[in-house]
């Protein structure tokens, strides 16, 4: 495994413990290879790239890892946490289930279909993986603050596990989110920000608060690097539960694109560990039509990422100008997959589809998602006799309104047994 050489610390940094950040070593540009010491860094100091963390691994085996905690922490050895992250207050996320999808996979004609579904996790979405990490870091680095920008999300996931351990958390979102996701931010904390403007236009404050405040930890600003591994976690599990195997295809949500590259390195570093077989496999990504630059790019066939302006229901997903969108389009070229858009009909039309052949119920990204799957099952982009996984990121309670208008009850009846027949439901 790749060992970094750390750079000189500026004065102003805390000291960090021993193994604070377990087995990782540095962080590591992605665009130039240059070398970062661990910190509250973002952005490579030479070209402005983004930095990922550095780990030099130990041996790990699958036995050490089965017996762990049924969540998140049985793969701290691959994770920037200390190895009593157990001992912290936190959500502790993870493990949630990987379910055989025969009903929809029968009703979309793919023989071997599974569901991961994150929509089970402590605030009902994935991002409390990734918010576990960053939170680790945060009280690390002494943070005074833990916030963050979002589409919601990932507002819900700060909020909570900033109550859970103490910490005062700020969280900044689109002033126009779905109300459900206001009300399950605010309910943890009295310091939520709604800012007029769109993610990107919130994004960009949180990172100018970043640079103007000490002490202010914003999960997907400054301790970006150590946020975007919990996503790894959900490619150690898929691996596991499938019995210590990689899928041959998998469909994941694209928003800022970190999910699909961080799932990506999971697979990789799993191989690398000599703890799944190496094989091939497909990736392929899953925008909306109303903020779909990734798959424009995949599309044309270029690599330059052009910014839109959202407009979707899958607010989510709404991210205009994502971060990792470049690395989307080289992952899924590289492993024969795509990146492919639906239009917001499609979306709820998903939504109804997969709780109505699965009994769950997905949020609008993970419509988009299951959506997505299906226009790439009809226009012959996936293998239909191949193994595959679908990525379900949060819990439909959470988006309502996008569904609310086209189902209720499909009769409105006297409480009598001859009005009940009428109806042609007996």
């Amino acid at each position: 495994m790749s060992t970094v050489v750390a750079e000189t610390t500026t004065p102003s940094e805390p000291t960090l413990r021993e193994g604070a950040f377990g087995h990782a070593k540095g962080l590591s540009c992605r665009e130039c290879g240059h070398a970062v010491e661990l910190g509250p860094h973002y952005a490579c100091p030479e070209c402005f790239g983004p930095l990922e963390i550095a780990y030099d691994f130990p041996q790990v085996t699958r036995e050490e890892i089965e017996a762990g905690p049924a969540n998140i922490w049985r793969y701290k050895a691959l994770l920037p946490v200390p190895s009593d992250i157990e001992q912290s207050p936190n959500m502790e996320p993870g493990f949630t289930r990987l379910l055989r999808a025969n009903n929809l996979g029968r009703e979309l004609g793919i023989d071997n279909l599974w569901v991961k579904d994150d929509s089970t996790n402590p605030t009902n979405s994935f991002k409390d993986r990734v918010v576990a990490c960053a939170l680790s870091a945060a009280t690390e680095f002494h943070a005074k603050v833990f916030a963050c920008p979002s589409t919601g999300n990932l507002a819900n996931a700060v909020a909570a596990a900033g109550a859970r351990a103490g910490i005062k958390t700020v969280v900044f979102i689109p002033s126009n989110l779905e109300k459900p996701k206001q009300v399950n931010s605010a309910v943890y904390t009295d310091s939520l920000i709604a800012v007029n403007g769109n993610y990107d236009d919130v994004n960009k404050l949180a990172s100018e608060i970043a640079g103007e405040e000490d002490g202010w930890a914003f999960v997907n600003v400054n301790v970006r690097p150590y946020y975007a591994e919990g996503s790894k976690t959900l490619g150690y599990e898929i691996a596991e539960q499938l019995g210590w195997r990689l899928p041959d295809q998998i469909v994941i949500p694209v928003a800022s694109g970190s999910q699909l590259t961080k799932v990506d390195k999971a697979f990789q570093e799993l191989i690398k560990l000599g703890l799944v077989e190496d094989k091939p496999y497909k990736v392929y990504g899953a925008q909306a039509e109303g903020c779909s630059p990734v798959s424009v790019a995949y599309k044309a066939g270029v690599d330059a990422i052009r910014p839109v302006k959202p407009d979707t229901i899958a607010k989510s997903l709404a991210i205009g100008n994502p971060a990792d969108g470049i690395y989307v389009l080289d992952i899924c070229r590289r492993t024969g997959g795509a990146v492919e858009d639906i239009t917001d009909d499609q979306v709820r039309e998903a939504i109804v589809l997969l709780a109505r052949t699965e009994g769950i119920f997905t949020e609008t990204a993970g419509g988009t998602t299951v959506g997505v799957l299906k226009k790439l099952v009809e226009t012959g982009q996936l293998d239909t006799s191949l193994e595959t996984v679908v990525i379900n990121t949060g819990h439909g309670l959470k988006t309502l309104d996008a569904v609310a208008d086209s189902v209720g009850p499909a009769a409105t009846i006297d409480p009598s047994y001859a009005a009940f027949a009428a109806t042609g439901l007996a």
